[in-house]
């Protein structure tokens, strides 16, 4: 029955700048950082990865190369002891050695296939307990070994860090040289062995695997919006026009409004004052007022 691989999970990993800002989030390629790790091809790859690291220079000689040794030591019968041919046999001290190491190549032919797909695993792997970083781009003017140890402080990195640099980069090769813990390497060098024995794998724009990642700008928190004023003295003061421009209509519905005081004073004075025609009805007035006079 044939196994069903169970499809590549979705990872994001913060952008970020040298001093630790954030400037995005990144998808990583799911068929890249997101696979099953396969143990058994990554196991294959790093053993065949160490082989071939072996330079197959030990040499030994054998009876045939050392010096000495071309008579026979000893007639064949009556000694009483065991019968020799040479005293440069691999028995005797100073004769050759027998089935001894010779030079040879150690290379175990590994399938591309399988080479990429244990780098997939290891970087999987890599990414699942979250020891990927990116950062945007080293940006170091000029080789500066303290520049590079703020640069890793800041992204929050402890422990054997991988820097994975392109070839052009060298102002940031420099710097991270000299620092115990820290390799650099080379993007098209990439390995599985690398990633496997180091605890943290960072990457640049130029060096991440897939390409230039897509950077999704960070969400931005809403404005607090301010409480608007509140509509109700607007309110009383538009009744208050309408009251004063339709006295009449406030008048009838019930509501007494406060007249001016010079409009009293006048209304008083004329409900004093006598009518024009009573006065013309007692003419008699001014006279019999005049004669008290």
């Amino acid at each position: 029955m044939r196994r069903v691989r169970p499809e590549p999970e979705k990872r994001t990993v913060d952008r970020r700048r040298p001093d630790g800002e954030v400037t995005g989030r990144v998808t990583l390629p799911p068929e890249i950082f997101g696979i099953e790790p396969n143990l058994a091809v990554m196991h294959q790859v790093v053993t065949a990865q160490l082989a071939a690291a072996r330079s197959g220079t030990q040499s030994t000689r054998t009876r045939a190369e050392v010096a000495g040794g071309g008579s026979k030591p000893y007639r064949q019968k009556g000694t009483g002891r065991a019968r020799q041919g040479s005293i440069r046999s691999p028995q005797f001290a100073g004769g050759g050695v027998a089935l001894g190491p010779k030079p040879r190549s150690y290379h175990q032919r590994t399938p591309k296939k399988m080479i990429r797909l244990a780098l997939c695993s290891a970087l999987s792997d890599r990414a699942a307990e979250e020891k990927v970083a990116l950062v945007d781009a080293w940006g170091f003017e000029a080789p500066r070994t303290k520049q590079a140890v703020s640069a890793l402080e800041a992204l929050g990195i402890s422990g054997k860090v991988l820097v994975v640099l392109d070839t052009e980069d060298l102002d940031a090769a420099y710097s991270f040289r000299n620092l115990p813990g820290v390799h650099i390497i080379s993007v098209a060098e990439l390995n599985a062995y690398d990633v496997l024995r180091h605890d943290w794998v960072v990457f640049t724009d130029a060096t991440l695997p897939g390409g230039p990642p897509e950077v999704e700008p960070l969400p931005v928190a809403p404005a607090v919006e301010e409480a608007a004023p509140e509509a109700a003295p607007a309110e009383a003061a538009t009744s208050e026009e309408a009251a004063a421009a339709q006295p009449g209509a406030v008048a009838e519905a019930g509501v007494e409004t406060a007249e001016p005081p010079a409009a009293a004073a006048a209304e008083h004075w004329l409900a004093d004052a006598p009518d024009a025609e009573d006065a013309a009805e007692q003419p008699g007035a001014d006279d019999e007022g005049g004669e008290d006079q």
